[in-house]
């Protein structure tokens, strides 16, 4: 008994830790569901909408499957080599025998080293391959989404979804799912060689296995929970970074500079906390396993160091050196690879995790879709009608309420009224980015709805007060990268809208650097840059939400020229709080509360003397005041 003595205090001890992790883990599994433990997909399903990204590859897979094999015969067949040395050099041996042996040793460890080189080109480049397709697809589907559902959705998280959720997903591709693969095989391999080397030996190590399983599985409960605690708080710290950053110029001007810093503090300490707590899991993880190496090589040294030296049999079985040296070599090959098997099956489960989220990006079907049967226009003449129209964005709460008009081809149509009147619904109504509750809206005598999406809005141009420009240059900006565009094209757009002015005092012309969101240039240049783009693409349609209300006087003088000269391409829509803009308009409709409340041109509205004498009026004598304010400072 006494013999047995030291193995027997090696298994009490893993058994306490054994007890501990336990109780841990059943401390923690009654909470899972409030702590949000696990995901809501099957790992099942999610596996096979991934496979469907790795299909076309797979011959590249195949090919690296094999290379693997190969490149596993040295991790199985150099412990018998070294064993077979060691046992040459014991005895007497010729020398050429030694050189045959390291002769083997070392050729099987070069085609090794060749077939894992070739193993990570083929997967980087797959890998690769089928990131650039994935984000591709996500890409994809978010400029399908509406304007409602990208509006609840923070850019943050998309931008989350997109690059660091996707560089998750090509990790697993290019090493996780391989190197798992790989060590389940060795792992089995060396199982194999240990087995036929000395089987009881072999078993003696196996005993250490449940333990190793048990460390795993709750291991894997633990990481799971702190991995999703990590990406959860990577996409709060990107929202924020996301938002703030656009906005720092507020931040700036209301000095909220340590405000804000206190805000990102706050979420930088979320995320440092759980990649403690990650690291802390693993802190644990590891030692543990690496506690049942070191105990199963103890073990080992024990027993068969008891067998060599007193010259006894193993449960049966001789032992000598050359097993000896075969056995302590093969135990660290195989508990290695089930460390890392563990360790890989979570980051397995990262992966998952953000495969999860990038398919309920994937998943959210777009508010506004081409009905089965939708046509496609390939011109409109621009006449308009809407027939008793109601809207709204929240459920109950009317922005229109029965709004019925028609404009004919051609027109210019002006909309005024109060903020939340409804005019700029109007507009977004007509290209639809929102669909309608009820009533009908017309484009030529066809409802809109039965009209393909992209086809409707190729005939619109769209001129808004906020213009956004890409980084890049100018060209790029007002052609938004067609390569269809002559530069005489270009220029006559810009000539026309009175763009060539400023333009030809720039260095480089249409090529002079863009940027991020136009802040190289002022508000009224990005303005006719945004009428050059709308004229080039020959729109039969013009909107112009608010176009001229911050921009100076000279250059609300270049874009009324502009105005008139773009009467004359189509129908136009424009939305002032400026009535002197639209006192040209053909028709001008006023909307209060999202009802029209009278409509006409210019005379015919102030002989009426309603609303919009009312707000002429206003305007007219804020003006004046204005103008004598300024006689007196001069």
């Amino acid at each position: 008994m006494r013999e047995w003595l030291p193995v027997l205090i090696v298994g009490a001890i893993i058994g306490v830790f054994a007890i501990i992790f336990v109780v841990a883990y059943a401390g923690i599994k009654n909470k899972k569901e409030a702590i949000g433990f696990d995901r809501n997909v099957p790992d099942g399903e999610i596996m096979q909408r991934l496979i469907v990204y790795a299909k076309p590859y797979w011959k590249s897979f195949a090919l690296v499957l094999f290379i693997m094999l190969v490149s596993i015969a040295y991790d199985i067949v150099s412990p018998l080599i070294i064993g077979e040395i060691e046992d040459l050099v014991k005895n007497d041996f010729p020398l050429q025998n030694l050189y045959i042996m390291v002769g083997a040793y070392a050729g099987i460890l070069i085609v090794s080293l060749v077939c894992n080189y070739f193993q990570a080109i083929i997967l980087q480049r797959t890998g690769q391959k089928i990131l650039s397709q994935l984000r591709e697809d996500v890409f994809t589907h978010i400029e399908s989404l509406s304007h409602n559902q990208l509006n609840q959705i923070p850019v943050g998280k998309l931008v989350t979804r997109v690059c660091n959720d996707t560089n998750a997903i090509s990790m697993m591709f290019t090493n996780i799912l391989v190197t798992m693969v790989r060590n389940v095989f060795l792992v089995i391999g060396v199982l194999g060689a240990m087995l036929i080397l000395n089987y009881m030996l072999t078993l003696m190590i196996l005993c250490f296995i449940p333990f190793l399983v048990l460390f795993t599985v709750i291991f894997r409960k633990f990481t799971r929970r702190v991995y999703r605690r990590v990406k959860d708080a990577t996409t709060d710290i990107n929202t924020y970074l996301s938002e703030n950053l656009s906005g720092i110029k507020i931040t700036q001007i209301f000095n909220r500079e340590q405000e804000k810093m206190e805000d990102f503090l706050d979420r930088s300490n979320t995320l440092k906390k759980a990649k403690q707590q990650q690291i802390f899991v693993f802190g644990i993880f590891r030692p543990m396993v690496y506690m049942l190496y070191i105990s199963s090589t103890m073990c080992l040294l024990y027993l068969c160091g008891k067998g060599v030296i007193q010259d006894i049999r193993f449960m049966g079985q001789v032992i000598d050196s050359s097993v000896l040296v075969a056995f302590y070599m093969y135990i660290s090959k195989f508990f290695n690879p089930i460390q890392t098997l563990a360790e890989q099956f979570n980051m397995l489960q990262s992966a998952f995790a953000s495969a999860e989220k990038i398919f309920t990006v994937m998943d959210m079907v777009p508010d506004l879709v081409d009905e089965p049967d939708a046509i496609e226009l390939d011109e409109i003449q621009g006449e308009i009608e809407f027939k008793d129209v109601w809207f709204q964005y929240v459920p109950d709460e009317w922005v229109l309420k029965g709004v019925s008009f028609h404009i004919k081809p051609k027109e210019t149509v002006a909309f005024v009224g109060a903020t939340g009147s409804g005019k700029t619904t109007i507009l977004s109504l007509i290209c639809r980015n929102y669909d309608i509750q009820r009533g009908q809206i017309l484009i030529d005598g066809i409802d809109i709805r039965h009209i393909k999406i992209s086809s409707l809005r190729r005939h619109f141009g769209q001129m808004l007060q906020d213009v956004f420009l890409f980084s890049g240059t100018i060209r790029s900006n007002i052609v938004l990268r067609e390569e269809s565009f002559t530069d005489e094209e270009i220029w006559k757009a810009c000539r026309y809208v009175n763009a060539d002015h400023f333009i030809n005092r720039l260095d480089q012309k249409l090529d002079e650097p863009v940027r991020e969101r136009g802040n190289n240039f002022s508000a009224g240049q990005r303005q006719l840059l945004s009428f050059a783009r709308t004229i080039l693409h020959k729109p039969a349609v013009m909107i112009l939400d608010e176009a001229t209300a911050n921009i100076d006087t000279e250059t609300e003088l270049l874009i009324q020229d502009s105005l008139e000269k773009m009467k004359n391409i189509g129908t136009m829509l424009i939305v002032a709080h400026r009535l002197s803009t639209i006192q040209h308009a053909d028709n001008i409709i006023v909307l209060s509360h999202g009802v029209i409340q009278e409509q006409g041109n210019h005379q015919e509205l102030l002989a009426k003397k309603g609303r919009y004498y009312q707000l002429y009026t206003i305007q007219f004598e804020a003006q004046q005041h204005a103008l004598k304010a300024a006689g007196a400072l001069r």
